[in-house]
């Protein structure tokens, strides 16, 4: 038996990767799934290679002694209010993108958290994936030198073919480009630029394509970030794209510059300035949760519980100002105008 029993909320498309990477992990085992739909436990072990209990109230489930964390992969709306009773049974928590759907409840589940003194691992998996580990390599040895310009962008088509487009495309379930899915680049974007931010501009609009008629949102936005420290930065959300996935990434340096798997660096003694030198891992190239890199983020997660210690990369902190910079796009957007960070704050 591993040490750390986990509790599965929602049982669509997210919670199928969550489990088999939990369960791949030497830490941390699924033996409890809560789902709207009546389930049978008997078929649902045999599917997953372990026993698991089946329960249809969340409450029920975080009432077992046995149960030491929960990952909340149900509806966007469902996250506040499932991550603050985790909280408050004491469970660990595993939570997907987007925290919350307003700025309000990110700031009721951090208050609730660090209440509780439990961990706390929001999905922004990105962080975990090779591409930008060896990015963040790269920054940190001082290869790029000193950043005052990037572009991070998240390019998804999320049409009637994406398995969550039905809900998706509501104001009342998602409401934004950002929250749907470009969320990931922004994040990405201010691991490799910081969190000093200052100030946000956001435009938006929408496909003419048929295909994307139903959103009630705007599809594509761009936001423009300005950072205390005289950085600026750009992000662009495009989720009505007809396109391969591309997650678009260019960082410039006072050293050099990194373009997806491609850098320059003055840094480095011998490189030809006229050529890109290539970099090698597994980019961030597909929308497919199968295909994203939960099983090391959800091993550092158990690891952090064992030894105590804050979530790295992913932990409170990095979810609440991700979400902080996007809701102050989401209002920047609305306002038509740019947007501090201490209007969204105060």
């Amino acid at each position: 038996m591993k040490k750390y029993n986990v509790g599965i909320a929602g049982y669509g498309w997210a919670a199928g990767a969550h489990i088999a990477a939990i369960n791949a992990g030497e830490l941390g085992q699924v033996t409890a799934i809560c789902s709207s739909r009546k389930l049978d436990a008997a078929q649902v072990s045999a599917k997953h290679g372990s026993p698991m209990k089946v329960y249809q109230d969340y409450n029920a489930m975080l009432k077992d002694p046995d149960l030491h964390a929960v990952s909340i992969c149900s509806y966007h709306h469902q996250h506040p209010e499932q991550v603050i009773l985790a909280a408050r049974a004491g469970k660990h928590i595993i939570v997907e993108k987007p925290l919350a759907l307003n700025l309000k409840d990110v700031h009721k589940i951090e208050k609730e958290v660090k209440a509780a003194g439990v961990k706390f691992c929001i999905c922004f998996e990105v962080r975990f994936a090779s591409q930008f580990r060896v990015i963040k390599s790269v920054i940190d040895r001082g290869l790029l030198g000193k950043l005052h310009y990037g572009e991070i962008d998240y390019y998804h088509g999320m049409g009637p073919w994406y398995r969550e487009y039905e809900w998706v495309v509501t104001n009342k379930n998602c409401g934004s480009s950002l929250l749907a899915a470009g969320c990931h680049a922004m994040d990405a974007l201010l691991l490799c630029m910081g969190d000093d931010v200052e100030e946000v501009f956001t435009i938006g609009c929408n496909s003419q394509s048929s295909t994307f008629d139903k959103y009630e949102y705007p599809t594509t936005s761009v936001t423009v970030l300005k950072f205390k420290s005289g950085k600026t930065a750009k992000c662009a959300s495009v989720i009505d794209c007809l396109q391969p996935y591309y997650f678009h990434t260019h960082l410039v340096g006072s050293e050099g510059s990194l373009l997806d798997n491609k850098f320059h660096s003055n840094v480095v003694q011998g490189l030809d300035k006229n050529r890109w030198s290539q970099l090698s891992f597994s980019p961030v190239d597909s929308g497919d949760v199968a295909d994203h890199p939960y099983k090391t983020q959800f091993d550092a997660f158990f690891n952090a519980i064992n030894k105590n210690e804050e979530m790295p990369l992913t932990g409170l902190k990095e979810a609440v100002l991700t979400h902080e910079v996007i809701f102050a796009a989401e209002k920047s957007l609305n306002l038509k105008r740019p947007v501090k960070m201490e209007e969204v704050r105060s």
